[in-house]
């Protein structure tokens, strides 16, 4: 019995020495090679004749047809934390105050960080404003 005890404990103590990013179920680290092919095609409609179209954003390295290169890349860097999906949808059941911000749509594709990425964007309430808000530059700053 002491015997099964004592490679519980040796086992226990192994488990907790591992890295985070080595426990199971951790996303693995983003690798520089993984942000090489930095891609997103973002789509913009019903927002105004200035905020249409459709552009293409490369970062590491900053290139493509995106308005504000610079700034939508800082932006990605600046927001991407471990565990959070910086383009996940608002939560099911979340409190959203009802507001309108008008008929804008918007959607990214591509990779981000080595994941794919295709995620949709409105304005039909107060948490999806926000989200959208979030993402500025990346998506046109509609609240003026």
């Amino acid at each position: 019995m002491l015997l099964g005890v004592s490679a519980c404990a040796a086992a226990l103590t192994a488990v907790a020495a591992l890295p985070a990013a080595a426990a199971p179920g951790a996303p693995p680290p983003v690798r520089d090679e993984d942000r090489a092919g930095d891609h997103l095609t973002v789509t913009v409609r019903h927002a105004g004749a200035a905020h249409d179209g459709t552009w293409e954003l490369y970062c590491h390295p900053e290139g493509g047809t995106h308005p504000d290169v610079r700034g939508a890349c800082a932006l990605l860097d600046r927001s991407a934390r471990w565990g959070r999906d910086l383009f996940a949808p608002v939560p099911q059941g979340s409190a959203c105050t009802m507001q309108y911000g008008g008929p804008a749509t918007a959607r990214v594709t591509g990779v981000w960080a080595g994941r794919r990425v295709d995620a949709a964007y409105d304005r039909r309430n107060g948490c999806e404003i926000d989200r959208w808000n979030q993402l500025v530059p990346l998506l046109p700053d509609l609240r003026s």
